[in-house]
């Protein structure tokens, strides 16, 4: 860190989750905290969650936002709320306990906004890119517009072209940016999520949700058209009538766009009584239904997103030993190895044909888990970014200790 006795102060800006609930922010600032870092995140708040409060270190200030719907329309209003919001309390913050980094997670890529002032101040400014949003524009709709994909491309670009340094989760998505934007190469920096293992990280089995079948599938996240909740409620219906299998359950965890969209396909389809929507929970519930299941799925399909992004439920049901099935796309493949089966991509019917060589054989589940539960232990947890991360962010508040560090 910086030779100064003052803590170096960093204000980070997150859309698109209520702190402490995101993933990957919620360990990073925990981390910087501890540190010695003066944290602030800004976010919207999240049920009833409180306006301000202070969680191990990392000081939140939370806004209300409203429901715009789940259409293109509907996210700009979204975004361009979220952005005038955040960067009025950027400014708020600032003048009450000062700014040395502004740190922005995507998505979106509108809250550029809020670092134009700092960034001619001298501030340092991080872009933080979790979803590239021209391709999550490309997965989500059928319809897609080539002026609006231009317009994402341009605002992804002055967002990266503004920040200092830009951090990506994984090669793929370096190798995008770099090429799309023609950014230095030692101006994007690879930092992976992971979970972290800590003693919460461990759940007993729901013993209702285990007496429900003899097999207990489970989902973990959002429900959006690109994270291929079809393509699993499908599978299992080729479980049923392609293999004939019927004794099994399915938990869902998360919240879904369209929620009474997927109910109504799993009764048309049959299954609906086999299948259970939780919507959020928290997470020790979570952990405890992923604890019971004998099998974890990500049915996220093959598109523009997908095939170039890093899955955390993945890694949440490795953490577990739980042995998962997915499709057989590169980087669901770098994130777990051999800790999972893969079907092939986008094929619902060769994904039922996975979950039956696991149904059928015990000790491959045990053996998959282990290997994913290893896995994670040794190469994936937070725990071996934690000093990538540190070690990135300690050279940031002085240009000449600017360097890319990829881990």
């Amino acid at each position: 860190m910086s030779n100064s006795k003052r803590s170096l102060r960093v204000i980070t800006l997150l859309e698109n989750n209520p702190y402490p609930l995101d993933y990957s922010a919620h360990p990073q600032m925990e981390t910087l905290a501890a540190a010695g870092y003066d944290v602030t995140v800004i976010c919207p708040r999240g049920g009833d969650q409180v306006s301000r409060e202070t969680i191990n270190g990392v000081h939140v200030y939370r806004f209300r936002m409203p429901y715009f719907g789940t259409k293109p329309i509907g996210y700009m209003l979204e975004f361009m709320y979220a952005s005038v919001i955040m960067a009025i309390l950027t400014l708020l913050v600032w003048a009450r306990s000062g700014l040395d980094i502004l740190h922005i997670y995507n998505p979106p890529d509108t809250l550029f906004g809020a670092g134009i002032l700092p960034k001619l101040l001298g501030k340092r400014i991080i872009y933080h890119i979790r979803d590239l949003s021209p391709e999550v524009y490309k997965s989500k709709y059928t319809s897609v517009s080539p002026a609006l994909n231009r317009v994402l491309i341009w605002l992804e670009k002055i967002s990266c072209v503004l920040a200092d340094h830009v951090i990506v989760v994984n090669e793929s998505y370096r190798q995008i940016i770099l090429g799309r934007h023609k950014l230095p190469i030692q101006r994007v920096t690879i930092v992976r999520h992971g979970p972290v293992l800590d003693s919460n990280y461990v759940a007993q089995p729901d013993t209702d949700l285990a007496g429900r079948a003899k097999v207990i599938f489970a989902y973990l996240g959002n429900m959006a058209k690109q994270d291929g909740v079809d393509h699993l409620l499908r599978a299992l219906h080729h479980l049923d009538l392609t293999f004939g299998y019927q004794d099994w359950f399915c938990v869902l965890i998360g919240r879904a766009d369209d929620l009474q969209g997927l109910q109504k396909m799993a009764n048309d389809l049959g299954i609906g009584n086999r299948t259970w929507f939780t919507g959020f929970i928290p997470e020790d519930k979570m952990l405890s239904y992923l604890s019971t299941a004998h099998i974890c799925v990500d049915p996220d399909p093959s598109n523009p997103l997908n095939d170039v992004s890093t899955l955390c439920k993945l890694m949440d049901y490795m953490a577990l030993g739980k042995p998962s099935v997915a499709y057989g796309l590169r980087e669901h493949q770098v994130t777990a190895g051999e800790a999972a089966l893969y079907a092939q991509p986008n094929d619902e019917v060769d994904m039922a044909r996975q979950f039956v060589r696991l149904i059928n054989d015990p000790g491959l589940r045990i053996s998959l888990g282990e290997i994913g539960r290893q896995r994670i232990a040794k190469q994936l947890a937070w725990s071996f970014r934690r000093k990538i991360y540190l070690l990135y962010m300690a050279g940031w508040h002085r240009k000449d200790k600017m360097t890319s560090i990829s881990g």
